[in-house]
C-alpha cells in the first residue's frame, strides 16, 4: 500500500546502471499477474542498449527520459508464442481477431502494472509513455516484433533524479459506481472536478497554456481531435499489419 500510494510518474533518471540482480526481480513479478487462461499471451521487450534507446527515442516523441534511463521496457500483446506452441501439438489456434488483441493488451497491461509497483518498491522511478499506441508501426520496425505481437505500454524505468510531488487524482465518489452506473449530472460534473480545478497546478497551466480552463488544455493542447484520428489509424493499420484482424 506504501508504493502504490507513494506514485509518482518521474522524468529526470540518473545514469546509475539497474544491476541484473534487481531487474530480474522486477521483471518475475510481471510474469505473476493475473492473465487471460493462465496462457500469458503478452510479451515483456527489455530494451538497455544505448544505441537501440536511441532508435527508440523518436518513437516517444524524443523525451529526454527515454535516453537518461537505462531501462526501456515495451509490453506487447502476443498470440504468436502461444499459437506456436499449439500447432506443435495439434492444435489449431484461432486467436488471429481482435478478441484476442484485447486480451493480450489486458494481460500487457496488468504485467505492467505488477512491473511498475516491484520497481518502484525496490527505489526505482517509472514512467509510463503514452507514445507507443501513436507510433506502434515504428516500434515494431525498431523491435523487429513479428507477426502476432503488437506494443500495448512502454515504461522507462531507473533511479530518480527528481522527486515530484504526488499527481492529485479524482476523489472516490468521482469514479466508483455502486450496484449500477449511475450517470452523471452537471453538479455531479463540478464537484468532481471542482479541486482540481482550484489547485496551483491547474493555474499555472491556464496561465502558460492562456485558456480560460482546464478541460480546453485536454481538446486544445494534449489530446486533439485530428490526432485522436491521426493516431487511431495507425493502430488499426497496425493491427493488421500483425494479423489481429484476419477474422
Amino acid at each position: 500500500m506504501k508504493t502504490i500510494f507513494g506514485h509518482r510518474s518521474i522524468r529526470k533518471y540518473k545514469s546509475d546502471p539497474v544491476s541484473e540482480a534487481t531487474l530480474e526481480k522486477i521483471l518475475l513479478a510481471g510474469t505473476r499477474a493475473s492473465n487471460t487462461g493462465n496462457m500469458q499471451v503478452y510479451s515483456i521487450v527489455v530494451t538497455t542498449d544505448a544505441a537501440l534507446r536511441e532508435k527508440l527515442s523518436p518513437c516517444h516523441f524524443g523525451q529526454p527520459m527515454v535516453m537518461q534511463a537505462p531501462v526501456v521496457i515495451t509490453f506487447c500483446a502476443d498470440v504468436r508464442r502461444f499459437s506456436q506452441w499449439c500447432r506443435l501439438r495439434g492444435a489449431e489456434p484461432e486467436y488471429d481477431n481482435f478478441q484476442w488483441f484485447v486480451c493480450g493488451a489486458i494481460d500487457a497491461v496488468l504485467a505492467s502494472q505488477n512491473v511498475a509497483l516491484e520497481a518502484e518498491a525496490n527505489g526505482l522511478g517509472i514512467c509510463f509513455l503514452g507514445t507507443t499506441t501513436y507510433t506502434a508501426d515504428r516500434i515494431i520496425d525498431v523491435l523487429q516484433l513479428p507477426t502476432g505481437v503488437v506494443p500495448v505500454t512502454t515504461l522507462v524505468l531507473g533511479y530518480p533524479d527528481e522527486n515530484p510531488s504526488l499527481a492529485d487524482r479524482l476523489p472516490l465518489a468521482g469514479i466508483v459506481h455502486r450496484e449500477i452506473y449511475r450517470d452523471y449530472t452537471d453538479a455531479n460534473i463540478e464537484r468532481i472536478w471542482e479541486a482540481r480545478e482550484a489547485s496551483d497546478e491547474t493555474k499555472n497551466l491556464l496561465e502558460v497554456n492562456q485558456l480560460p480552463n482546464l478541460a480546453q488544455i485536454f481538446t486544445l493542447r494534449r489530446y486533439k481531435g485530428g490526432d485522436n484520428i491521426a493516431f487511431s489509424r495507425v493502430y488499426l493499420n497496425v493491427l493488421k499489419r500483425q494479423g489481429f484482424m484476419n477474422q
